[in-house]
């Protein structure tokens, strides 16, 4: 085994190769397969159906892009939903907010969740909150079933795939429900799969112009993630008009005054780095700009990705 090989697909004729030290532990739910793996360039990773799905090096970067810009967004948030997020990150970053009473986290593969407890100590603290409130059930049957509006909702969805259970999750039905369940001042994100040079109109763009067709206001934005083999995508729908990014300034006051341990809390973003996450090349806000697309199960979209670990060496 320590001589295994990763091979992610980016893209047709396009794979990532990574070394594979070691598969620290291994299981199989009735969804998926989930590995534990030590890879020579990004640490401790986790992967589900030999897909990254975080690693030591810059899960960071992923979960508080995905988190802060909505939940410094709001106002003030006090009710928080995820949807997907079984891995714990996402809800640790959440519960960094001191405002937030009530987070509600729906996984439907309770495995998945069990396996991260055990062995990733940097959600342990997270799972552990009394704040957080764990459900292992359909992320969407949860919500629909909800009567409580929420402030902030976040969809840490696997990729929308051609077969795959979520591409259903990437549509204006879907939204539209989202829209319902939120408060006056809610703020919807969700992550849309790759966003770079030429991944960006896979699922990015379609899914920021479905949200337009749904929210009054709606942000794209990227990162860069290294382990992903691309920039990341992400799209915020604002429940009310004409919302922006926020200032460097306004920003940094607001982590200051509103996360557990202030500005040292975080490891990426702060008023400058969060800049760069609105920042889009001209030919991404193109596209952006450009798309027709809006999604629905009889029309979706579907990103492009898979990967395999192997004894070539």
């Amino acid at each position: 085994r320590d001589r295994r090989r990763v091979h992610g697909v980016i893209d047709d004729g396009l794979r990532i190769v990574y070394k594979l030290n070691n598969i620290l532990y291994t299981s199989k739910s009735k969804w998926q397969t989930i590995d534990l793996v030590d890879t020579g360039p990004f640490g401790r990773a986790l992967m589900l159906d030999g897909l990254m799905q975080s690693s030591e090096l810059d899960e960071f970067l992923y979960h508080e892009s995905l988190v802060h810009p909505a939940m410094l967004m709001h106002p003030n948030p006090k009710r928080v939903y995820i949807g997907g997020g079984g891995e714990g990150s996402t809800a640790r970053e959440v519960l960094r907010h001191k405002s937030v009473e009530k987070c509600v986290m729906v996984d439907i593969d309770g495995e998945v969740v069990e396996f991260c407890k055990k062995h990733l100590p940097n959600v342990q603290e997270a799972f552990a909150d009394p704040r957080l409130e764990l459900v292992i059930d359909d992320a969407k049957a949860i919500l629909e079933k909800s009567t409580e509006p929420f402030d902030v909702i976040i969809m840490d969805l696997d990729d929308p795939l051609e077969g795959g259970p979520c591409y259903t999750l990437y549509t204006k039905t879907f939204y539209q429900l989202i829209l319902s369940k939120l408060s006056p001042d809610g703020v919807f994100v969700t992550q849309s799969s790759a966003g770079g040079v030429k991944a960006h109109t896979m699922v990015f763009a379609p899914v920021h112009n479905t949200l337009k067709s749904v929210f009054p206001s709606v942000l794209g934005y990227t990162k860069a993630v290294l382990s992903f083999g691309d920039e990341w995508s992400f799209n915020m729908g604002v429940r009310h008009a004409g919302a922006t990014p926020l200032s460097v300034e306004e920003v940094d006051r607001r982590i200051a005054e509103r996360i557990i341990g202030g500005p040292d809390s975080l490891r990426f973003l702060d008023g400058i780095s969060y800049q760069g996450l609105f920042g889009l090349s001209k030919h991404v806000r193109k596209a952006l700009a450009s798309e027709t697309r809006v999604l629905s199960e009889e029309a979706p979209a579907f990103f492009y990705g898979k990967g395999v670990a192997d004894a070539s060496h």
